[in-house]
């Protein structure tokens, strides 16, 4: 329930082709949003390795070898490189990221006259409930393989298909992109959840939990019920204290915390996303009184909700664009 309401914002896409010796560098998620997604709050930057093999690193964390079918995530939109070989030549993403926001990245090729590693690079903007949500818990940088299951090739079709999709110039292929962009999102992260190890905390690790995620989905699912820590025990099997204990341990606050936020992360999207009255909204996700959902509004968002309303749907919202290097 949670996952379905990411939304992707924006989504850029590119092939690229470098020969050893090169270096890639791509900056933090601000200088990169900022260029090609400004009306994004938050940007989730991946590569794809199709051919060849690389090394990757974010800035502070150690280096993460890469080969064809990997693919590596920086869910925090943290500064990188990649690269293979020995060279001092610095290929900066800086350089392609205004031609790729207006769609005019020209053919593009970089490195020395060895093997060849070929990479699809992509942009994905998000809201900020994604990183609050489901990216706090994840490191700066993480890798699947989505060549060794059946499910992981689907990653692999996907991203293809999103190439694919915007190198056509058919109707409606941008908003075909978005909801290919989100469903890639919401696959990969559900890849990885099935991969993290037994000591992992966060969002994702709640959610693979046996007793702990069933009581998330709960409250996924009715977030308008009146919840009390006994009844959400109950309906999950377990007892209060292991609940309480286990749901804080991965994901550092109760569970009627983490219902409060996902209660004013769902207000947020019926705000923008529909007409309905502020006092409708606050019933929806379980507030009995405007008032009372208002302050609790503010505190989370800065704003009164019908403020809210009125400043994000002024927005002109980006559309999804993206260039192809060959």
């Amino acid at each position: 329930e949670a996952m379905r309401a990411v939304r992707v914002t924006s989504a850029l896409f590119f092939n690229g082709e470098f020969a050893a010796p090169w270096r890639f560098a791509t900056p933090a998620q601000d200088r990169v949003a900022a260029t090609v997604s400004p009306d994004s709050e938050r940007l989730v930057l991946f590569h794809l390795v199709t051919d060849g093999n690389a090394t990757a690193r974010a800035a502070g964390h150690d280096e993460v070898a890469l080969t064809a079918g990997d693919i590596v995530v920086f869910p925090h939109g943290d500064a990188h490189e990649m690269w293979n070989g020995r060279t001092s030549r610095l290929f900066p993403a800086t350089r392609l990221l205004p031609k790729l926001a207006k769609g005019e990245l020209a053919a593009e090729k970089w490195g020395g006259n060895g093997p060849v590693t070929r990479i699809i690079c992509g942009y994905l903007g998000c809201e900020r409930h994604a990183e609050s949500l489901f990216l706090s818990g994840l490191p700066a940088i993480l890798k699947i393989n989505v060549r060794s299951s059946t499910a992981g090739a689907w990653i692999e079709r996907a991203i293809r298909h999103c190439v694919s999709e915007l190198e056509s110039q058919r109707a409606g292929r941008l908003a075909v992109l978005s909801k290919l962009a989100e469903t890639l999102f919401v696959e990969t992260l559900c890849r990885y959840m099935d991969e993290l190890p037994p000591e992992r905390t966060g969002w994702l690790a709640t959610a693979r939990d046996p007793k702990v995620g069933q009581a998330l989905a709960l409250l996924h699912r009715s977030p308008a019920r009146a919840w009390t820590l006994p009844d959400l025990a109950r309906a999950s099997g377990t007892s209060r204290t292991v609940l309480a204990d286990r749901f804080a341990r991965l994901m550092g606050e109760s569970p009627l915390a983490y219902l409060a936020r996902w209660r004013l992360q769902l207000a947020a999207r019926r705000l923008m996303t529909t007409d309905r009255k502020v006092l409708q909204v606050a019933c929806d996700v379980g507030y009995e009184s405007e008032a009372a959902f208002s302050r609790a509004f503010r505190r989370a968002f800065g704003v009164p909700p019908a403020r809210y309303r009125r400043e994000r749907k002024a927005e002109q919202p980006r559309t999804a664009v993206a260039a192809r290097s060959r």
